[in-house]
């Protein structure tokens, strides 16, 4: 028989009595990590009306660490995440055989910093090692990802400051970004350049003499290869030698046949490089987005006068954005090659030198003014362009004295192009005016602070995680937004057409990390508390390879510090293809007495309350009142995929021997059910609340046989 939303709610009630007295609720095991981050109360979801998909939250591991850089990109194999976690300089090894309840059994660490991963179907892992030094070389590590403890096999020396690696979709190479990084203080730049190494069949390791190198020599003045005029090469040349090299900076990479192609973000470029002989065959400009079309228009201000409109995505004559793409990924369709690319834009601050100015700043302290005659003259208050950051070497006329049109950093899109670089599509100003509707209290807010417009002067939501996966039949781009936060997809069904689908956010708003956390009593209850922030990487996974049985994604938090799965529920297949009655219940995964603990803990501040109480006991009261207040929430999860299984008599007893021996029945055991009568989603936090039950029911059970024995001594 269904449990009652009524006693939902006294279970939460009573674990949050159990804490107020000094008691416990569940335990954890030693070894493994306890932390989890939490389901926002209200998760942020806005999907187009004839969405084919929708995404849910399933789990999330945390770090406890804000700010950090603490969990970035990540790769999958079988049902373990790996996260690089640049803090620590190690790589997290996390189970996700429950995908409600991932939790870190060991970490890898080499020499230096790991900036990167990526796994062959075999287990063969790649991790991309940057030196103490960042302007020295780096290195390559391989480690064997069926191995639980992830033995190291070996590694290889590769250029500097290796930022992302991966494994060619045959498995026979890994290639590898060497960004190339300048200095702190811009004393020296070394080279950019692609490593290109040669895998063995086996899991093993190559040797030193597998490596290949693709540099960007030939196209320095004299070189055999010309570099297209609109390639942007400016800064400091701290060395004299091949300005060009050290200018051009790989930051990520992706593979469409026997061509590797890597996107060079700061000079607004993509270099195509042939695979077979670790050469660049040529660089490809991507030119520039007209911000005063129809459709491209953006928010440039922070600062909006009195009494006008918050948002105001408008478009400008004269304004134009370099793509400037960090991620890329490869579409094939219709026998076809694309490539895809989030356009999120950087600029380069190191020592003296700033290649960033505001629109009201040019003018002064050495900086030209825009041109009388630009359409954008009378367009350089704060109300318009005044506050936006614009890139300070393009955009001015053949005599360099003023600028005749302005260009600012990134495009808040992300785009479609021939594997030869034509633009296909463009999403246009579809970004700003999604998060717009979802989130209108805080458009455009900053990852590590809620605020409404805190980054509309500079590049908005900016997109730059992205993957390409395929739910059903459709193939769709997963697009993450550093800022703002919560991943956007589009249906890709037609390349020069992306159609919006939906997009998810598990961010709580009301929760502004960076102003509350120092003054915090338990900060790590508050940064679980606020979701999460800063979306670094996206790994999908289809259904095939998630452990819920239908497709997935793995997302990177840097800022939250968390490696969170979202379900990605195929509506065309009836929402059903994760219906996998063993998803989530596999004995091995549910040993983990922390599977009792509430994916939505960290909400309530009284959460930690209690000293004695341990940071998950603590937090397990905490969720399950938020669990009984929000049905339609419940609802949400379930639809999105999250309800790992009907859990029959037996299944809550797995790795919860203490449930049984407390006396729960079958009765505590069986569904729990929302106020209209839908099931809620099983996941971790039941066991939590049927403890709990059987608990108070010992009690009872105890005072009631006191209170027997006491009446008849009295008689």
């Amino acid at each position: 028989m269904p449990i009652p939303l009524s006693a939902k709610t006294l279970t939460a009630q009573a674990a949050a009595l159990l804490l107020a007295t000094g008691f416990t609720v569940g335990g954890t095991v030693p070894g493994t990590s306890t932390a989890h981050a939490a389901e926002v109360d209200d998760p942020i979801s806005s999907s187009a009306s004839d969405a084919q998909i929708e995404m849910g939250f399933l789990g999330s591991h945390e770090t406890g660490q804000f700010d950090e850089s603490a969990a970035e990109i990540t790769a999958v194999h079988g049902d373990t995440v790996f996260t690089v976690n640049a803090q620590a300089a190690t790589v997290d090894v996390i189970d996700a055989s429950d995908p409600t309840n991932p939790h870190k059994v060991s970490e890898i660490t080499g020499t230096g910093v790991a900036n990167s991963i990526s796994i062959r179907e075999d287990g063969l892992g790649v991790i991309a090692l940057e030196d103490e030094d960042k302007t020295q070389p780096g290195t390559v590590m391989f480690f064997d990802a069926n191995d639980p403890e992830a033995d190291i096999l070996g590694e290889v020396p590769v250029g500097s400051l290796p930022d992302m690696v991966t494994v060619a979709p045959d498995g026979s190479h890994a290639l590898v970004a060497n960004e190339g990084e300048p200095a702190d203080d811009f004393s020296t730049d070394p080279q950019g350049s692609v490593s290109v190494i040669d895998l063995p069949a086996e899991v093993a390791a190559p040797s030193d003499a597998d490596v290949h190198t693709a540099d960007f020599h030939e196209f320095e003045e004299g070189g055999a290869k010309t570099l297209p005029e609109d390639v942007r090469i400016f800064g400091p040349t701290p060395e004299e030698d091949l300005p060009i090299s050290r200018n051009l900076e790989p930051e990520y990479i992706t593979v469409a046949g026997d061509k590797a192609y890597a996107t060079l973000q700061e000079a607004n470029a993509i270099a195509v490089v042939d695979i077979a002989s670790a050469s660049v065959e040529e660089i490809l400009p991507l030119g520039l987005k007209d911000h005063g079309q129809a459709g491209n228009g953006l928010d440039a201000s922070d600062r909006d006068p009195e009494d006008a409109p918050t948002v105001n995505i408008t478009e400008y004559e004269g304004l134009k954005g370099a793509y400037m793409p960090d991620m890329i990924s490869t579409l094939s369709a219709g026998g076809t090659d694309y490539l895809v690319t989030a356009n999120e834009g950087d600029s380069r601050e190191w020592g003296d030198f700033v290649d960033a100015a505001r629109v009201k700043d040019l003018g002064e302290d050495g900086l030209a003014p825009v041109c009388e005659t630009s359409p954008l003259a009378d367009r350089l208050g704060d109300a318009d362009l005044g506050r936006l950051n614009i890139i300070t070497d393009l955009g001015l006329n053949d005599a360099g004295d003023c600028y005749e049109e302005l260009v600012a950093f990134g495009a808040r899109s992300f785009s479609v192009w021939t594997t030869d670089g034509k633009l296909v599509a463009d999403s246009g100003d579809e970004f700003e005016k999604l998060t717009a509707e979802a989130v209108p209290e805080f458009f455009n807010s900053n990852h590590s602070e809620s605020n409404l417009e805190g980054r509309s002067d500079d590049k908005g939501p900016e997109p730059e995680a992205l993957t390409i996966g395929e739910v059903g039949e459709t193939t769709y781009a997963f697009v993450g937004f550093e800022r703002i936060g919560g991943i956007a997809a589009f249906d890709l069904s037609d390349p020069s057409a992306p159609k919006f689908a939906t997009y998810f956010n598990n961010r709580a708003f009301s929760v502004s990390v960076e102003d509350e956390i120092e003054d915090a009593s338990d900060p790590a209850a508050l940064l679980a508390s606020a979701g999460d922030l800063g979306p670094e990487g996206i790994t999908f996974l289809g259904s095939d390879e998630s452990p819920t049985g239908e497709a997935a994604l793995v997302v990177g938090n840097e800022v939250s510090g968390t490696t969170s799965l979202y379900s990605v529920a195929d509506l065309a297949n009836g929402g059903d293809d994760g219906d996998d009655e063993n998803a989530g219940t596999d004995e091995d995964a549910g040993a983990d007495e922390n599977a009792g603990t509430d994916q939505d803990a960290g909400a309530d501040d009284n959460a930690g309350a209690d000293d004695n109480a341990t940071e998950d006991d603590q937090v397990d009261a905490a969720g399950s009142e938020s669990d009984s207040e929000s049905g339609a929430n419940d609802s949400a999860r379930a639809d999105a995929g999250s309800e790992a299984d009907s859990r029959a008599d037996g299944a809550v007893a797995d790795g919860a021997e203490s449930d049984s021996e407390a006396g729960s029945s079958a009765d505590g055991s069986e569904a729990s059910s929302d106020g209209d009568g839908d099931p809620l989603p099983r996941t971790g936090a039941d066991l939590g609340q049927y403890l709990i039950l059987g608990g108070i029911a010992v009690g009872l059970i105890a005072i009631g046989t006191a209170a027997f024995f006491l009446a008849r001594r009295r008689s």
